[in-house]
């Protein structure tokens, strides 16, 4: 029987299969030997040892096609920001964050603006025009209005998303509303393993359709940049690139150095005044870490 695995407690994986059922498994003594860890989102092969408990043993592991460091979890395709466009303000030096996180673990990103039935539509679309040249799809829902679900239920389907945000912005209303507000049922893990409701929280995949899954996880809570260096981050700013080669030099961090390309583009309206004012703050931020190192 073939199915995910969608969370894993204390050398227990909870794998959700192909036909809707949620078993309780351990890994077979050979991916010890073998030194092979079974992760949240890996594709595995089980058999069954108590159809009663809903029991069994993973015995086979799938390749991965992608493996996430922080957290470590496999097979992610792509990452869900949401923010709100009001009730908080979008911070967007804090969603800049998130993005370069994402991109520095190889995922194409969304971002959806929540609440957005609390604005207008310039106000949509002045928000829209930032990211617009980001290289992510921007997208507006409302959970209030159940506004904009259908093309975010379509954007996620048949793939495994990482869903990152700010607390406030409606975070679990969007989850709620893409799964037409059937969580799934998995008070079976905290039954099965009572002290599972006490510890930390663990990275978790949520079936919210027909293989389509989302996780939720502390992993993504972390705002540090974790181990970029300054001269790397413009290449996380995509709407940069057309115009490097107008900068008089090859290194140019587009900072202080005179006859820069991309500072004209920004002066001219063509890069987002927002994203490069982010784009300044983070860099000097980076700088001011390399200095405490030595």
């Amino acid at each position: 029987m073939q199915g995910k695995i969608i969370k894993g407690i204390a050398g227990f994986y909870y794998v959700h299969t192909i036909d809707g059922e949620l078993y309780q498994c351990k890994a077979k003594g050979i991916f010890r030997r073998e030194k092979i860890k079974p992760l949240v989102g890996d594709s595995v092969e089980i058999e069954v040892t108590d159809t009663k408990d809903m029991e069994g043993n993973i015995i086979d592991i799938f390749p991965r096609k992608s493996t996430l460091i922080r957290p470590a979890v496999a097979n992610i395709d792509q990452a869900l920001l949401i923010f709100a466009m009001a009730k908080p303000e979008p911070n967007f030096n804090l969603l800049d964050r998130f993005l370069i996180m994402m991109r520095q673990q190889g995922l194409d990103c969304i971002i959806c603006f929540n609440k957005s039935d609390m604005s207008n539509a310039d106000e949509r679309r002045r928000v829209a025009a930032i990211y617009e040249n980001s290289g992510c799809r921007v997208m507006f829902a409302s959970a209030l209005k159940k506004e904009g679900i259908r093309e975010l239920q379509e954007a996620l389907s048949k793939k495994t998303t990482a869903l990152a945000g700010p607390s406030g912005v409606g975070k679990s209303s969007i989850v709620n509303c893409i799964q037409n507000n059937k969580i799934m049922e998995t008070g079976a893990i905290s039954a099965k393993i009572e002290r599972g409701k006490h510890t930390t929280r663990h990275s978790e995949l949520i079936s919210i359709a027909e293989n389509t899954y989302i996780m939720d996880t502390p992993g993504f809570s972390s705002l540090s940049l974790f181990d970029v260096e300054k001269g790397e981050l413009k290449d996380f700013y995509p709407e940069f690139a057309p115009y490097k080669d107008k900068c008089k030099f090859l290194t140019c961090a587009h900072i202080n150095e005179p006859h820069c390309g991309v500072k004209e583009a920004v002066a001219s309206g063509y890069i987002s005044h927002v994203r490069y004012g982010n784009y300044a703050m983070l860099y000097e931020e980076l700088k001011g870490n390399e200095r405490r190192k030595y």
